[in-house]
């Protein structure tokens, strides 16, 4: 489904490269875990599958296949196709992520407004739907609020919407829960669950935290220093790593953490 092959990124004002050659896939309908430490390289990556890395920031080389199809060599406006209907993005911090001056109705809607030809009453019965989709309540009324107006959690479930909404083949969850308390956590961790289970959609979960991988990710690639030091099933890499640096990552990890 995704297959990334020697892929290699270099910032312009970096002496060495942020990301040095890496393989990964991802299976149709599976979660992917993607761990490492800050600055392992794990956010750049999502950032080139996505198109979201600026050409003038960085030289990409590689390829990063989506149904055989490469992103890499597709001009700017093929790409923006891709954008919000073959791949979404759910971000790490909902609120400076979302428009602050825009209604969370129009940003639910937005991929749909790019990608499809809906009337403006189509649109929105999509966006209450994928609202009632991620469990949040009173939708009709959270369609016309305004960011500042929800909780964390309400926000990055609105997210989470705006990214399914069009029905993407891969949603690329970028620590999606690190700013989120213990609970609301735990309960968007179970919502990405079930829409993978309910819509077989594949997600790419990159995240820092061992414990989530483990519960929600039936693989996971571990990076260090801009190489994919290990990979494997999820429980296998748990109990047997191989590699030092995960070997340290999991003697890291505190014992009597409970997860959801």
């Amino acid at each position: 489904m995704l297959e990334i092959r020697d892929l290699h990124i270099r910032f312009h004002d970096a002496d060495h490269e942020a990301v040095r050659g890496i393989d990964l896939t991802v299976e149709k309908g599976e979660i992917m875990g993607l761990v490492g430490e800050s600055g392992s390289g794990k956010t750049v990556t999502a950032m080139v599958i996505s198109s979201l890395m600026p050409e003038n920031k960085a030289s990409v080389t590689g390829q990063v296949l989506l149904d055989g199809e490469d992103l890499l060599a597709l001009d700017e406006k093929a790409m923006r196709q891709k954008q919000g209907s073959d791949i979404s993005v759910v971000f790490q911090e909902p609120m400076t992520a979302m428009n602050p001056v825009m209604r969370i109705g129009p940003q639910v809607e937005e991929s749909l407004r790019v990608h499809t030809k809906l009337s403006k009453e189509e649109r929105r019965e999509r966006a209450l739907q994928a609202l009632r989709d991620v469990d949040l309540s009173n939708v009709e009324e959270l369609y016309n609020k305004y960011p500042h107006q929800l909780s964390g959690g309400m926000l990055q479930r609105v997210m989470i919407a705006a990214a399914i909404v069009s029905e993407p083949k891969l949603l690329l969850a970028d620590e999606p829960t690190t700013a989120l308390d213990v609970t609301i956590q735990a309960q968007i961790l179970e919502l990405l669950q079930r829409l993978n289970h309910e819509r077989g959609m594949s997600i790419l979960f990159i995240s820092h935290n061992l414990n989530v991988v483990r519960k929600l990710c039936s693989r996971v690639a571990v990076m260090e220093k801009g190489l994919i030091v290990e990979q494997g099933d999820t429980e296998q890499v748990f109990r047997n790593p191989q590699a030092p640096y995960t070997q340290r990552l999991i003697a890291a990890i505190p014992t009597r953490k409970k997860l959801w």
